[in-house]
């Protein structure tokens, strides 16, 4: 029996509501260049290289220039299904990490978005699953709800200048 050189496991898996059609959201929150607007823990993106019709679609690239030093991720789309569902990798040295958002209408007329964050780290590294698994679901609601605030800061400036 092969021991497994990695480990994956869920570190954070959050729901927030927004207050806007999925379209909007959706538009909002795959477009590299609106995430250092809600993602606390970016600086700037950069190298982005664009594919497909829409900013985040499938084989868009770019490297996420976080808050902490040397520390930037290439990040890829891999699936872009509008609006209802949204999957990027990002890799940086030994670790990679997917992000997937689900997009869909709640009954009261919201919007949903679900967000599951997956880690795989070498298996010696795996005791720091404990830790992360407290800190990154509350990080990952926060950001969701700073986009969610931005959305709704846009829709009213749209609505003064109209």
């Amino acid at each position: 029996m092969r021991i497994p050189s990695t480990v994956r496991r869920a570190v954070a898996d959050v729901s927030v509501s927004f207050d806007a059609p999925p379209d909007e959201v959706f538009d909002y929150l795959v477009d590299p260049a609106n995430r250092p607007q809600w993602q606390a823990s970016l600086r700037a993106i950069a190298d982005l290289m664009p594919l497909g019709d829409r900013p985040g679609d499938v084989g868009t690239s770019w490297t996420d220039v976080t808050v902490v030093p040397g520390v930037r991720p290439r990040m890829e789309v891999v699936r872009s299904a509008r609006p209802q569902r949204w999957v990027e990798i990002g890799q940086w040295r030994f670790v990679d990490a997917a992000l997937v958002l689900t997009v869909d209408r709640a009954t009261d007329g919201s919007t949903t978005v679900g967000a599951r964050a997956v880690l795989t780290l070498p298996i010696v590294l795996a005791p720091v699953f404990i830790p992360l698994a407290v800190v990154v679901p509350p990080a990952v609601r926060l950001d969701l709800r700073s986009a969610a605030s931005a959305i709704t800061a846009r829709r009213e400036r749209a609505d003064q200048g109209s």
